[in-house]
Formats: C-alpha cells, structure tokens, sequence
C-alpha cells in the first residue's frame, strides 16, 4: 500500500487555527477509513479522528469539538482543521488507513506517512 503524506503543520499561538493535509492514492481515500493521530515526545501515538467510506465521522474526547477530520474526493485529500489550539495539542501529526473504522490502535493501520509537526505556543 502506497505511503500518505501528511503537510500543512506548523507553529500557532493558544487559540489559533490550522488545517492538515493528508494526500494519497484515491484508492486508498476512496476506498479506506483514513485516521489522524498524534504523537508528542515522551507519549504514546494517540488516535484523534477517523472518516469512514460512508463518511461517518468519529472523534477522541479530547479533540471532540475542536476537530473536523474532512475529505476531498476530487483531491484525494483528508483534511484536518484543528480549532481552539493549545500548548497541550503540540506533537507530530500523521495520517493512516485501515480498511474499516473499527480500531483506534495504531498497530492495525497501514500506510504511514512522515508527519507533520503542530507547536502552539502559550
């Protein structure tokens, strides 16, 4: 399976805004459930949101309503939109997919990209 490729961290103050990228074959946009998870030095990699073929939407508490996950089909591209930012949100932040939306462990997702990394300053 061909690797995704997460773009579009970068560094933000407390209460600001980004949007991730994460672009891939359209088989594997069209065809899989594609996730978010973060991972900040020290912790282990944590799954934040996650977008179904069907395009159902399903969120960790700790980002529910501060997250959007979001697809482009004609880009071949999830999105990302990360609100109300702070300190704690700071980590590398990847993309991955799994053919259903059952699992939040990262072990059971494939096609890892590098990351892209989100600092938010206080």
């Amino acid at each position: 399976q061909e690797q995704l490729a997460e773009s579009g961290g970068g560094s933000v103050q407390a209460g600001g805004s980004l949007t991730l990228s994460c672009a891939g074959p359209s088989y594997t946009i069209h065809n899989y459930c594609v996730a978010w998870f973060r991972q900040a030095p020290g912790n282990e990699r944590e799954g934040l949101a996650r977008l179904s073929i069907g395009g159902t939407t399903t969120y960790s508490d700790s980002v529910k309503g501060r997250f959007t996950i979001s697809r482009d089909n004609a880009k071949s591209t999830v999105y990302l939109r990360l609100n109300s930012l702070m300190p704690e949100d700071t980590a590398m932040y990847y993309c991955a997919a799994r053919l259903a939306c059952t699992s939040w462990s990262p072990d059971d997702f494939r096609a890892w990209g590098r990351g892209t990394q989100v600092t938010v300053s206080s």
